[in-house]
């Protein structure tokens, strides 16, 4: 269990503290809900964990591998409805491996990647369309 305490602090604010370590991190509303969009919006935070949580799995794969995979990168694009009630409805994600298209882990790593505990937690109707670019 992690515990994370989260602090409104007027102005569409929130400031939020990771328990065990002690690090925080602010959020801002966006600029089409009222805010100014200074930093990480909530909805933000979950493409962001999205992306994170794929690639960290992947890095556990390669390290328990001895594989390096230093340069692999995410990119997480966020798509808000433009009904009610607000909500995520798409999260394409492009991922570059820095591996060879015709490795024999190719799966080993597509495979880690869809099913990180985030991607594994989302509700079943946000899209989350995949491009993968091996290097």
């Amino acid at each position: 269990m992690v515990e994370i305490t989260t602090t409104y602090e007027g102005q569409l604010r929130c400031k939020s503290t990771h328990g065990p370590s002690g690090q925080t991190l602010e959020t801002d509303a966006p600029v089409d809900n009222n805010g100014k969009g200074e930093s990480f919006s909530p909805t933000d935070l979950v493409a962001t964990a999205l992306g994170n949580c794929m690639i960290t799995i992947m890095g556990i794969v390669a390290e328990n591998r001895s594989i390096s995979l230093e340069g692999l990168n995410v990119t997480v694009q966020k798509f808000m409805s433009e009904d009610l009630p607000r909500r995520i409805v798409k999260l394409p994600v492009k991922i570059e491996v820095p591996i060879a298209g015709d490795s024999p882990l190719k799966e080993v790593f597509i495979n880690a990647a869809m099913t990180c505990p985030v991607h594994q937690s989302l509700h079943p109707r946000i899209e989350i369309p995949i491009e993968w670019v091996w290097l």
